[in-house]
């Protein structure tokens, strides 16, 4: 079991600074994920790690140990890839032996780890096959087992799951997450999709442009979003924004963006006030927009005017393109709704959920 330190970790590939004073501990037995859009850094910072990457500046550490200078096999690490990089002329025991056999391990330990780890991946009875006999899933299980035997301080994950169909992919995110329960070792996990970041994570770091944005538990990324990239990027579909100006009307606080104008709950004024006046980003997820028929009780709620330019019909759920003004937003609306294509109507926004921007430079939260 280890901790690791990323402590002020930079590489430049010439003048591309691909990861950025990266400067983050996670502690030992944690499942961590690194988010963020393709070539933000993620699997730069996750090859440094692994040593196949040499850092531009500051140290990586593996139980306060510096790695920096020390070789990929000797980090006691092990990396699950994108592609599962089986020999094909191999069986899958012989995939799953092989690094052992190298590393001259005695054959019946070689046995007992392969056997123990087919056991943990269910893929026992498929020992004898090559690689070539199996589907995407047997494959990437095996490309797991091949990890597991090493009983690596470290596991790394390279985007695992991006090879196979939805339905295998959600499969494969519950079986990754109930071997980091078995196994309780720390887990660094790459991927692109914040889905996965969200569901398999007890704290996910969210990546631009080789900087950290925010590193938080899932919820508390969903709920307080440090900047509008983090709260556009954590969210499916994502965060709805509007250009706006925070003002006063009437004795009261309100959100004016032109196409609509909605009061700031009581409880947010204070917070805000030292706004008003400023254009401001206002944010709101798609589940806090409703349907007036089907608005949950006791929030503090605002009406705008929409019209309704695409419907999904998803059965448990129905995601809407909504025309507000000028803008577009998207709600996940009640499906019990009547609201078809082409409707006017007046829909209901949670403001207790709202979010407001800087309108400038890092686009923080105001708060």
């Amino acid at each position: 079991m280890a901790s690791v330190t990323y402590d002020h970790v930079t590489k430049n590939f010439g003048e591309v600074v691909a990861v950025n004073d990266m400067d983050i501990h996670i502690e030992d037995k944690e499942f961590i994920v690194l988010v963020g859009p393709s070539g933000c850094g993620k699997t730069t910072a996750l090859r440094l790690l692994a040593g196949l990457e040499e850092t531009t500046e500051g140290n990586i550490l593996i139980d306060d140990r510096i790695v920096n200078d020390i070789a990929p096999k000797d980090r006691d690490i092990a990396m699950v890839f994108q592609s599962y990089a089986l020999y094909p002329h191999m069986s899958v025991y012989d995939n799953m032996a092989f690094g052992l056999k190298l590393r001259k391990t005695p054959k019946q330990e070689i046995k007992r780890r392969v056997q123990n780890a087919a056991d943990i991946l269910g893929i026992g009875d498929l020992l004898d096959r090559k690689p070539r006999q199996l589907s995407g899933g047997q494959r990437q299980r095996v490309a797991l087992g091949r990890a597991i035997v090493r009983e690596p301080k470290v596991f790394l994950f390279d985007e695992p799951l991006s090879n196979l169909d939805a339905k295998l992919r959600v499969q494969t995110r519950a079986e990754i997450s109930k071997l980091h329960q078995r196994l309780q070792t720390t887990f660094i996990y790459v991927t692109h999709d914040q889905v996965e970041a969200m569901t398999m994570a007890t704290r996910i770091a969210v990546i631009k442009d080789g900087l950290i944005q925010q590193v938080d538990s899932p919820q508390n990324l969903y709920d307080h979003p440090t900047n509008v990239f983090v709260a556009g990027f954590i969210g499916s579909p994502a965060m709805n924004f509007f250009t706006a100006r925070l003002d006063r009307a009437d004795g009261a606080l309100i959100v004016d963006a032109g196409a609509f104008q909605i009061r700031v709950p009581e409880s947010k004024v204070k917070t805000y006030q030292s706004h008003i006046g400023k254009q401001v980003i206002f944010g709101l997820r798609p589940d806090d927009i409703h349907d007036p028929l089907f608005t949950p009780l006791d929030i503090h709620a605002a009406s705008v005017e929409v019209k309704v330019d695409v419907v999904e019909l998803l059965g448990n759920e129905i995601l809407m393109n909504l025309k507000i003004g000028d803008f577009i937003a998207i709600g996940r609306i009640d499906p019990r709704t009547k609201l078809r294509v082409g409707d006017r109507a007046q829909l209901v926004l949670n403001m207790d959920n709202m979010h407001l921007f800087e309108s400038e430079g890092e686009q923080q939260t105001i708060h």
